[in-house]
């Protein structure tokens, strides 16, 4: 696992460093060529990895691949619009869906576009419907990319939208039953994408939906035992997700919760504590 960039102090980060899960250790790696922070990392099918905007002082518009046979960064082409607290999506095509996020002059955009990696070159496509950061983005099993949540001009949004590759556009598709931001999304073995916890207005939830594609609707179901946000998810190989972590208020939340997911003929969820 490849860690590299993010926030220290007043700074942002250029170290880099490497997880062998094998033996438990981390080994520092070359940097990144422009130091950076709420940034995007994405794995390409060659084995390299895309890093892409993220700020130091503003948003930045660079991009770099990290080569792991060399343990070296260089730098590729440049954003069309400087972002940070974007998303980025592996489509089945191959390239990366970039989409929303701050802009350099801390507006909330709208715009997306598609790195290629053949060519390192970006290139823009259709704009989400709704302006939005901070928000998730999840690629379903029909190679349509989900959208969910995030701030948009002071707000947070209940608002999520679909993005169709074969013709780069959005699509409006049912809203959250609770507006949030910060939140976690989980493609799930049935399909479904989990959505949990992050803030909705100036409280930080504990509730849980699941967004059913065949229908384009939310249903609620198990709710965490702690609310967090800017906490993280993961698919376990038992089919479950572990939520680990975030933040609550006021205090840092060390906790860790295990969802089991409902069968497609199941209406609740089971959020089980550990």
């Amino acid at each position: 696992m490849l860690v590299a960039g993010g926030d220290f102090g007043s700074g942002s980060l250029s170290s880099a460093e490497l997880y062998d899960p094998a033996t438990g250790t981390w080994t520092v790696t070359g940097s990144l060529n422009t130091a950076r922070t709420e940034h995007t990392a994405t794995l390409l099918p060659s084995g390299k990895v895309l890093v892409a905007g993220g700020r130091d002082l503003v948003a930045s518009a660079t991009a770099e691949l990290y080569d792991p046979l060399s343990g070296t960064w260089t730098t590729t082409g440049d954003l069309n619009t400087a972002r940070n607290l974007h998303t980025a999506s592996l489509l089945p095509n191959g390239m990366v869906l970039v989409a929303g996020g701050f802009d350099s002059d801390l507006n909330i955009s709208a715009s997306a576009e598609l790195y290629q990696p053949a060519s390192g070159t970006w290139t823009v496509t259709g704009s989400l419907n709704t302006a939005r950061v901070a928000h998730t983005a999840t690629l379903l099993p029909n190679s349509i990319t989900l959208v969910t949540g995030g701030l948009g001009d002071g707000n947070v949004l209940p608002t999520t939208e679909l993005y169709d590759s074969a013709s780069g556009t959005w699509t409006i598709t049912g809203s959250l039953n609770t507006a949030r931001v910060q939140h976690t999304a989980t493609l799930l073995p049935n399909g479904m994408v989990l959505v949990a916890g992050g803030n909705s207005d100036s409280n930080v939830s504990a509730s849980a939906e699941l967004y059913d594609r065949t229908r384009g609707t939310w249903t609620l179901t198990g709710s965490l035992n702690s609310a967090r946000t800017q906490h993280t998810a993961t698919l376990l190989l038992t089919g479950m997700v572990l939520a680990a972590g975030g933040e609550d208020v006021p205090p840092i939340n060390t906790s860790a919760e295990l969802y089991s997911a409902p069968s497609l003929k199941s209406a609740k969820g089971v959020s089980p504590h550990y």
